[in-house]
This record gives C-alpha cells, sequence and structure tokens, in this order.
C-alpha cells in the first residue's frame, strides 16, 4: 500500500531543457519565519546543514515532447516555505536517485541519523546542487551528480556517461523533480562489501549517509522496510513491472 496514493506523477519528453532564473522573493516575515524555522530544525538535528540546492520553480511544454524546468538557486532552509505558502506556490525540490540492479533486487538505503531525513528509505541519490559559476545545469551535469551521490552513499563507483535516464517524477503536493537514472547491474555481494566497508570507514562529518541498505525485488518489499521516499512506491512499481 502507498503512503500517500499517487503522491508523484511520472512525467514523459523526449528533451529536457533546464533554464536558470532569480530566487524567490520572500516577504520581511517570510524571511523571519524561515530563519526561525531553520534554528529549531538545527536544534532538533545539529547534523543539518544549510547547504546550497536547485529549486524547482515550475514547468512549460514549449513543444510536444519537450520540457523547460525552471530553477533557481536557494539554500536548505528554504524548504521552510512549505510551512508558510500554499503548497502551489512552494519552491520544488530537485533531486537525482540511482536504480542499481543486482541479482538480489535494486539497492535501497535507510538515510542515518546524520542525514536531513534519518531512518527514510531511499534509492542512493540526493539533492541537486548548483554548478560551479559558468558551467550550465543540464543532463549531464544532473548525470554526474548521480555518480557522485552513488559512490559516496554505496560505495560504488559507476562512470555518469553509464548512467541514463530512466524516469523523471513530479512529487503532487510540492512539485519537486526527481531525476531518475538506470545504472549497470553490479554483483549484489560488491553492493553489500562496498557499503560495509563505508560504513566501517565513516566517522564524524564523513558518517556514512545510508547506515543500512537492502535489495528490493517489489515494491511491497520497500513497503515492509519502513518510512519511505514519497517517490519510492511507485518508481518501484513501474520498474518491476516493466
Amino acid at each position: 500500500m502507498h503512503p500517500t496514493p499517487l503522491s508523484v506523477e511520472f512525467l514523459d519528453a523526449q528533451r529536457i531543457d533546464l533554464v536558470e532564473h532569480p530566487s524567490p522573493v520572500l516577504s520581511p516575515w517570510e524571511q523571519q519565519e524561515v530563519d526561525r524555522l531553520w534554528a529549531h530544525t538545527t536544534v532538533q538535528n545539529p547534523a543539518t546543514f544549510d547547504g546550497p540546492l536547485v529549486a524547482s520553480l515550475g514547468l512549460d511544454r514549449p513543444d510536444p515532447g519537450r520540457l523547460t524546468v525552471r530553477w533557481a538557486k536557494m539554500t536548505y532552509r528554504h524548504r521552510a516555505l512549505r510551512h508558510l505558502r500554499p503548497a502551489d506556490d512552494v519552491p520544488g525540490s530537485i533531486f537525482v536517485t540511482v536504480l542499481l540492479p543486482t541479482e538480489g533486487g535494486l539497492v535501497v538505503g535507510r538515510g542515518s541519523p546524520a542525514t536531513a531525513a534519518p531512518g527514510r528509505w531511499t534509492l542512493p541519490g540526493g539533492s541537486a546542487e548548483p554548478p560551479p559559476p559558468g558551467q550550465p545545469l543540464n543532463m549531464d551535469a544532473l548525470r554526474r551528480h548521480a555518480a557522485r551521490e552513488l559512490t559516496e552513499e554505496t560505495g560504488i563507483h559507476i562512470p555518469d556517461g553509464e548512467l541514463r535516464l530512466w524516469g523523471l517524477t513530479r512529487g503532487r503536493r510540492f512539485g519537486s523533480l526527481g531525476f531518475h537514472f538506470l545504472a549497470p547491474p553490479r554483483p549484489s555481494a560488491l553492493a553489500q562489501r562496498q557499503h560495509a566497508h563505508l560504513s566501517m570507514s565513516g566517522t564524524g562529518q564523513d558518517a556514512v549517509e545510508l547506515d543500512k541498505i537492502e535489495l528490493v525485488s517489489s515494491a511491497g518489499h520497500a513497503a515492509r522496510l519502513g518510512p519511505c521516499a514519497d517517490y519510492l512506491h511507485q518508481v518501484l512499481d513501474r520498474y518491476f513491472s516493466l
């Protein structure tokens, strides 16, 4: 059973363009509340970091088969706007994931206490970050980021050129966009061994982001693990039904 029915929708496009826009303007009251809520968040989870992220401002379809993503540079604290504005007026997050197949199933991981979502099961991945000055945010940049997140969270290195965009999802509540990349299969023993090595070596600021991994063969399997990212069940449903 899905935790939230149809929490995300799948988007189809043959071409995806990402176009930068100015960051949304906050009223003085909103800025004050964002800062207050962020202070509360850091008290609850001192590991939380107000790092840079890419926020989705909406989508356009200039031509059939073509999708334009409007995005802006923001930081994590601005997710507090979800508590201050109507859902359709909140910048959504843009994130990447990697579907890593093994002979035992897809790799999913549980967020460690050092993450913003401890205890939540997800695919390896993370929030997209703004590109360095002078470089574009495009599909190649998102693919590189997905490959880097896979290595950081599982210890498995796969060249970004070997990842292909498998699906694009949009959250129905805040419009968050998920770029889901499919990796070539790897042995389950390798996945377990590499993650165990990360877990033994990660301490302090370098603590492992996924404190446990599982190999799942169905969305129902993932549902039995515990709390999951809102996109996970529908992504797994589609993956295992193809």
